[in-house]
């Protein structure tokens, strides 16, 4: 799983021919076409994906091996993973969520606040995911500037700077 990031989701069958629905978590939607191969996330099967077109919620696709109703929707839901060496090199100050999951989180004071279990997008910007000691649920710190100053995935860690009261 280290060396492939997840690019897409299969939303379920798109008509009765065998295309499916597919989310893209790409900046632009339809470069998920462009990685070659794209794997479930067990590593048990490959899919190329062929882009018929854009579609609510997502874009009509077709996956090799899948010619029918039936096969598209026993997909649903599968994530799609793309082979990193495969993907563009990001900017500074851009990460891929896969590399933020897992990641060890402290306050500015250098106290553990928790380890990022996922990285959520409701639309109006990231929330990091983050469970740890003492919380008695997940709490959701904004993927912000602010909240989030300093981010080092070579030593494993973030430093968050989280609104009052949200660790209490």
């Amino acid at each position: 799983m280290a060396d492939r990031v997840c690019v897409g989701a299969i939303a379920g069958a798109f008509g009765v021919k065998g295309e499916v629905r597919l989310k893209s978590f790409c900046a632009i939607p339809e470069d998920i076409a462009s990685y070659g191969e794209l794997f479930t996330e067990d590593g048990a099967r490959a899919f190329t994906v062929q882009i018929a077109r854009p579609v609510k919620n997502g874009l009509a696709v077709r996956l090799n091996g899948i010619a029918t109703k039936e096969q598209a929707d026993a997909l649903k839901g599968v994530r799609l993973m793309a082979d990193r060496n495969r993907m563009p090199e990001l900017p500074e100050d851009e990460f891929y969520h896969a590399d933020l999951i897992g990641l060890e989180v402290r306050d500015t004071g250098g106290n553990l606040l928790g380890t990022v279990r996922a990285v959520q997008e409701f639309g109006a910007g990231d929330m990091l995911e983050i469970h740890g000691p003492g919380l008695k649920t997940t709490v959701l710190l904004p993927f912000t500037r602010e909240a989030v100053p300093t981010v080092d995935i070579a030593s494993g860690r973030i430093v968050a700077d989280p609104p009052e009261g949200l660790f209490e």
